[in-house]
């Protein structure tokens, strides 16, 4: 087997950024979003925008790149995931487009449902057993740009999306080159013990972000959404447990979080080569369960000493392992 051009054990960041907490706030700040604007900028990649049938009436938006002055047919297409309220203009999602591009990838960016502002697109509510609408979604945007090689990323949540989408891609007639995901969400019932149990800054990032886009989805379907302010003020798992039960067919809490759980042997079916990368020091994602983790021979779990939650930061520049992890992993499978 030919050497891996890049693992994890090429990540060493200064001791300054050893940090889960520094890793993982600056991570997801407004000075690395900027940084990843004017990376992906510079590279000079045409981009269009999509709306993409995602079956069943729903409509999800996504961004086409092709690198800049391309000589030559691409390499091949990778299908870019964000994380739970990020989006495709998210910093690692520009960066690791950027990198993709510039190894002379196609990157299409896709916003799943309630993300990037795209709440006015479909009535219901997003929640993460809305595996269907990606999986046609990434049938629809294979479709439209064929024959070329196709493979997936994701991050965080949109990490797990990329695996449990390639779990799917056999019986969907979809071939999938690669999936790689970064801190992917294994169990989300122990991810959401660990941010309760954690730092109350990461429950709040993301309380904060999802009463926001609950109230946009409110604001732009008030009959369907006539939910009150009390609603919107309760915590995680509460506003959680009131969204499975009114605006989900799963009736209860574990029975939502066991819809999306990739853990333990869940992923031995993964019939796509596929690549993890996972930091030890997680403060949202517990390392636990990649321990006990079951994976096929196919498939690569990479874990670092550091990295918090989808930073993997390198410098004072805000560059990002992960981005180029992604890259290298796609020309090792495509080349």
């Amino acid at each position: 087997m030919p050497a891996l051009r890049l693992t994890a054990a090429d990540y060493r960041p200064p001791r300054w950024l050893r940090s889960p907490h520094v890793q993982s706030v600056l991570g997801s700040s407004p000075l690395r979003r900027r940084h990843g604007e004017r990376s992906l900028a510079a590279c000079g990649a045409v981009t269009t925008e999509h709306l993409i049938d995602a079956g069943d009436g729903v409509r999800l938006q996504g961004l086409h790149s092709l690198p800049a002055q391309a000589t030559a047919p691409s390499r091949g297409m990778v299908l870019l995931l964000h994380g739970w309220e990020g989006s495709v203009d998210s910093s690692y999602m520009r960066m690791t487009a950027t990198h993709l591009l510039q190894a002379g990838f196609e990157v299409f960016r896709l916003n799943f449902r309630d993300h990037g502002g795209t709440h006015h697109l479909n009535e219901g509510l997003f929640h993460s057993n809305r595996i269907d609408e990606v999986v046609h979604a990434a049938c629809e945007v294979a479709g439209r740009f064929p024959n070329r090689p196709l493979a997936v990323a994701g991050y965080s949540l949109g990490g797990n999306f990329a695996l449990r989408l390639a779990l799917r891609a056999p019986a969907a007639g979809l071939n999938l080159t690669h999936v790689a995901a970064v801190c992917p969400v294994l169990d989300p019932a122990r991810t959401m013990d660990a941010m309760e149990q954690g730092l109350p800054l990461y429950l709040w990032y993301f309380e904060r972000k999802w009463r926001g886009s609950l109230a946009r989805k409110r604001e732009l379907f008030p009959q369907l959404h006539a939910f009150d302010d009390q609603v919107l003020n309760l915590r995680m798992r509460p506003l959680t447990r009131w969204m499975v039960e009114r605006h989900t067919d799963f009736g209860t809490l574990d029975n939502y979080f066991d819809g999306y759980s990739i853990a333990d042997a869940r992923l031995l079916a993964l019939q796509t080569p596929a690549s993890i990368l996972m930091a030890e020091d997680d403060p949202v994602i517990p390392i636990e369960g990649f321990r006990a983790l079951q994976l096929p021979a196919s498939a690569r779990l990479e874990v670092s000493p550091w990295g918090g939650h989808c930073g993997f930061l390198e410098s004072h520049r805000l560059d990002g392992f992960a981005e180029r992890w992604i890259a290298a992993r796609m020309l090792d499978a495509i080349g």
